[in-house]
């Protein structure tokens, strides 16, 4: 454990103090419950259209931008939100749900947060540590689970370690095994004989299915299923309607993206919708963008500020993040509680990327500024994942670094021409 995390959770747990205790204040003054507050945000006309787009940042020259990378062949459809200084100031929505079909995407569409999940694993920790339900430093042995690991280093590792990959297994460990349809809690089981890239808790080492393990844990602290826990205290709060659990919760929608490969429609696979706590939201961009504002402190009486600080606490540091220049541009990457952050142009970043087959999505906010970025997108192509920084640098007034130029890919092949039809 690092040595600096139980002076993070003190700090967050006199926050707690003050918090509610500012919180009964405010409660008595105001006279309504948190549930008309919800109700009332979700009346606010969404910012869909260019006479919307109010603020700092170039929305219409991102939206341009946007729109050209969604154009690629590469790509079926997507969905933006942007936060700027705390309020949803940009939604929009590109391509198709369905290549196929030709069906539009729209903000009601929803898609698959991937490993954006693992972040609501570790915002339900962190809550139910400051309401006294469960000890984030406890070995996981305390708890009932079936996960094993080599040389029984459950009885050493805390919820604390796992939730931020410091389990020492080799990198997705069995991850192919999960693919391949065999039952997650008797893979945990077997990962007694798994390889370790390190000593149990020396490293940091990214996982899915030993991640999981905080499925098991976190549903017996609250008393239910996991899944249940996260509607019940995180969703339903903060009015994500649409956010779900299991491939239900994909295709039961009215109007869900299917995965692709180019122009290919690829089959859903179960597989990691059998690992909630590491890959099993889905949602549309909306609910993406409320989730977003409440890791920023927006919604306080859902996510209190000693919750977010201990889910964002930087634990332990990582490898590079993505690749190329982006991976250059970002420096200290470490991980806390399911989150990332790093540094990018001299500010501290939270967020984290996911990706499944056929779909991929990523968050990334500034806390100091209460700034940021949810895009989704339903096919396998990486080249998204640089959006949020060309939104930060238009924030931040930065030049220079063009992520996204499209200038060095081929031209995509021109479209058909259209057949008239003979009457």
């Amino acid at each position: 454990m690092p040595r600096h995390l139980p002076l993070l959770f003190g700090l967050a747990a006199a926050l707690l103090v003050g918090w509610y205790g500012y919180r009964a204040l405010v409660g008595q003054q105001v006279g309504f419950p948190l549930e008309a507050v919800v109700e009332a945000e979700a009346q606010v006309p969404l910012p869909t259209e260019p006479d919307d787009w109010k603020g700092g940042i170039d929305y219409r020259g991102l939206d341009r931008d946007f729109a050209a990378l969604a154009a690629r062949p590469e790509m079926a459809g997507m969905a933006v939100a942007i936060i700027e200084d705390g309020d949803i100031r940009f939604v929009r929505t590109y391509g198709v749900t369905n290549k196929d079909s030709g069906e539009l995407v729209s903000p009601e569409t929803v898609f698959r947060w991937a490993s954006l999940s693992k972040g609501v694993a570790g915002s339900l920790a962190a809550k139910l540590s400051a309401d006294g339900k469960l000890d984030l430093d406890a070995p996981l042995s305390k708890w009932q689970s079936s996960l094993r690991l080599p040389g029984g280093a459950e009885s050493r590792i805390s919820l604390a370690q796992l939730l931020s990959h410091q389990t020492g297994l080799t990198k997705n460990a069995y991850d192919t095994k999960l693919e391949d349809g065999q039952s997650p809690g008797l893979l945990r089981a077997q990962l007694v004989t798994a390889p370790l890239q390190c000593v149990p808790g020396t490293c940091h080492s990214y996982q899915n299915i030993a991640f999981d393990t905080a499925s098991e844990i976190l549903g017996q602290a609250a008393g239910t299923l996991y899944s249940d826990a996260v509607q019940k205290q995180l969703f339903e709060p903060l009015g994500m309607k649409s956010a779900r659990f299991g491939m239900e919760g994909l295709t039961g929608a009215q109007s869900w993206a299917r995965p692709h490969r180019d122009d290919e429609v690829r089959t859903l696979s179960e597989s990691y919708w059998r690992v909630p706590a590491a890959a099993g939201v889905s949602s549309n961009i909306v609910d993406l963008a409320r989730w977003l504002r409440a890791q920023m402190g927006e919604n306080e009486d859902v996510l209190s500020p000693a919750t977010l600080t201990m889910a964002h606490a930087q634990l332990i540091r990582t490898g590079r993040v993505y690749s190329g220049d982006l991976a250059r541009a970002l420096g200290e990457p470490s991980y806390g509680l399911g989150w990332r952050s790093f540094n990018y142009s001299g500010r501290h970043l939270v967020g984290h990327s996911g990706a499944v087959d056929g779909f991929r999505a990523t968050m990334i906010f500034d806390p100091a500024t209460r700034t940021g970025v949810a895009v989704m997108w339903n096919s396998g192509w990486g080249r998204p994942f640089r959006m949020p920084f060309a939104v930060f640098d238009s924030y931040y007034g930065q030049v220079g670094n063009d992520w996204l130029d499209l200038s060095d890919l081929p031209l995509p092949d021109p479209a058909p021409p259209l057949v008239p039809v003979q009457k």
